[in-house]
């Protein structure tokens, strides 16, 4: 017996067959429409992919448990709705109920940050935690918390929207409308903005001629002018950290869990990233000296995290030990 995963993205929706126990036999992709329609429904495209799946495989439906979804988005899990998702315009899309009368599978959905903590959790570097907090830096700050190995969503799916805490009254506007956002400050994209600023101010550092090789100012071009011995990058690195720990203690404090996990394209920087994060949260904390130690290390499922998630949407609901 299978799982099948379905991961939505801004440029590309994703799926996979994976086993129970997290191998992915087959995977293939769709693009994504910036906006979906009634007469083109999102659920046409994920019906697509996963007939191609089916194809590619060779399996018949009879072989599969069900059919997981990871969205962004607002996510009503229980009665499987996208209710809002910006970046693909989508509004109050009944997904569940769609693909279970085409497929006659279990269905489940739920937010795509919150199926990667699961995927985590499940099969990669939360295994064997029982409370997990999922930290995605990418193009915004995206996070997942598990909390007695089951997900925390907050009402109807609307929580656990960590990005959003204020770090900084009055401080960097965030795309959701408010400023001072963790978001504004930690995810991919305030790295760059802070790594442009440092650029301006130091036309002698090493970050110039990194953007220069790489025809653009990227999420690597701090880190890699700082392990070069860049005083001008190794301040953003140290910087952009101090962003990230900020809010690390803060949610350390509030939930206390066994792990964090830093997920992300950033996460790919390692012990460099994760040592002086973990030494923020082991001396800020309250009642460090008292209270259990929070761990902090980098997520190991890379891009494959979301589609394992979604997989594992399947395996906790549906699938007996």
């Amino acid at each position: 017996m299978f799982l099948i995963g379905i991961d939505i993205g801004g440029m590309s929706i994703k799926g996979g067959i994976a086993t129970l126990a997290g191998e992915i036999l087959y995977k293939a992709t769709v693009q994504t429409h910036l906006q979906y329609t009634d007469e083109h429904p999102i659920t046409e495209d994920i019906a697509k992919l996963i007939e191609n799946l089916l194809e590619q495989s060779g399996k018949s439906l009879t072989e599969f448990y069900g059919i997981g979804i990871g969205s962004p988005g607002a996510i009503d899990s229980a009665r499987g709705v996208i209710r809002y998702a910006n970046n693909i315009r989508m509004q109050n899309v009944p997904v569940v109920e769609q693909l279970h009368e085409q497929f006659n599978l279990p269905v489940f959905i739920n937010n795509d940050a919150n199926c990667a903590a699961l995927g985590e959790y499940v099969y990669g570097a939360g295994r064997g935690y029982d409370d997990v907090l999922f930290v995605t830096l990418g193009t915004g700050v995206g996070s997942g918390i598990l909390i007695g190995g089951k997900l925390f969503e907050g009402r109807e799916g609307g929580g656990a929207e960590c990005g959003h805490m204020s770090l900084y009254r009055d401080g960097e506007p965030c795309t959701c409308g408010r400023k001072g956002c963790w978001e504004a400050y930690a995810s991919a994209t305030a790295l760059i903005r802070i790594t442009k600023q440092a650029m301006l101010r130091h036309p002698e550092s090493l970050m110039h001629e990194i953007a220069e090789a790489d025809n653009a100012v990227n999420g690597k071009t701090a880190f890699l002018a700082a392990k070069r011995n860049d005083p001008a990058g190794q301040s953003v690195v140290d910087e952009y950290i101090r962003n990230i720990g900020d809010g690390l203690v803060n949610l350390a404090n509030i939930f206390r869990p066994e792990v964090i996990l830093i997920g992300g394209g950033i996460s790919h920087e390692g012990a460099y990233l994760t040592d002086p994060l973990q030494k923020i949260v082991d001396e800020e904390n309250f009642g460090a000296a008292f209270n259990p130690r929070v761990v902090v290390k980098a997520a190991s499922l890379g891009n494959d995290a979301g589609l394992l998630g979604a997989a594992a949407l399947v395996v906790t609901n549906c699938v007996k030990a």
